[in-house]
């Protein structure tokens, strides 16, 4: 095998890797409180929400994103082929 073709399968192992990786782990701790869901205001300890996760402190991966974005325009074609 040449490199190019090792090259090849190891960036296929990767896909498959991180795809795997996506399908059993979708979510990821939210960057923005750090995985908490919450932010203490730095005065009167008042506790709010997380805005970008909604106070889950997970957001969903890209990888993720993409696979739902992917099963929604294909349900979508087929609704509009009459299946």
């Amino acid at each position: 095998m040449n490199t190019l073709g090792v090259f090849l399968l190891l960036m296929i192992l990767v896909a498959l890797g991180y795809a795997w990786s996506c399908a059993v782990y979708p979510y990821r701790p939210c960057r923005s409180c750090r995985g908490v869901g919450q932010f203490r205001s730095p005065f009167l300890r008042a506790i709010r929400l997380c805005r970008r996760c909604g106070g889950t402190g997970r957001t969903l991966r890209a990888g993720r994103r993409a696979y739902n974005a992917a099963v929604r325009a294909r349900r979508a074609i087929r609704r509009s082929q009459g299946r």
